[in-house]
């Protein structure tokens, strides 16, 4: 069995301000996502993951940094643009509220798979790259878990796939800053077995108030 983690960046100064960054460089985590990313020192503990794998965007990385400094016994994250933030093209860097009076919003909110982002990527383009690199991750060798971190839209993508959703119906799933959530496959089928968890405690053992990352004994989280 095979066990991941998804890991949404922490909050953003973008989130902050309520524009979408997309892959806008120097992007940093807020004072709140600096929180968030201490509080995952304490919250993966330490957790021991057969890779850690990680989106090219800044903000992936500054949200796993305190973890690796205090648990990642020297373990180098992978980078991987196939978890990499959607290109929204023109769209990168406006207001949200300004782009919610876009005709083209409709479009994302109802039928995403159709939307293809000005000057950028689609979002069937976005979930296509970010499902292969999942199973690139599934398929390494090792017994621990692996650990990705990525944007919000991208584990949606994920997420549906793994649950047989259409990608028109991704908007239906919510995935908030520093949240965690858990995908586990053995015998070809994958499970979602914790999603957008934001407060849990990452342990070996299942336990009250945490879901289990180690082993093989097929306890559920």
């Amino acid at each position: 069995m095979s066990r991941i983690v998804l890991l949404r960046h922490a909050h953003s100064t973008a989130n902050l301000k309520n524009v979408l960054a997309g892959r806008t460089e120097g992007v940093a985590l807020s004072s709140k996502g600096e929180n968030q990313a201490a509080e995952l020192v304490v919250r993966i503990g330490k957790s021991r993951f057969d890779a850690v794998v990680v989106s090219p965007i800044e903000r992936c990385s500054q949200t796993i940094a305190p973890w690796l400094a205090a648990y990642g016994n020297g373990i180098v994250p992978l980078v991987d643009e196939g978890f990499s933030e959607v290109d929204y093209g023109t769209w990168t860097g406006k207001s949200l509220a300004v782009l919610q009076r876009n005709k083209l919003w409709k479009i994302v909110q109802e039928h995403p798979s159709q939307m293809v982002f000005p000057q950028g990527e689609s979002l069937m383009e976005m979930q296509s790259r970010a499902v292969a690199s999942f199973h690139k991750v599934n398929n390494l060798k090792g017994r621990n878990p692996r650990l990705i971190v990525s944007h919000g839209d991208v584990i949606k993508s994920i997420v549906a796939h793994v649950l047989g959703m259409h990608l028109d119906d991704f908007q239906r799933l919510v995935i908030e800053p520093a949240s965690m959530t858990v995908i586990e496959t053995q015998n070809g089928i994958s499970r979602l077995t914790s999603f957008n968890d934001q407060k849990s405690v990452v342990s070996g053992k299942e336990s009250k108030g945490s879901f289990a990352l180690g082993g093989s004994t097929g306890n559920r989280p």
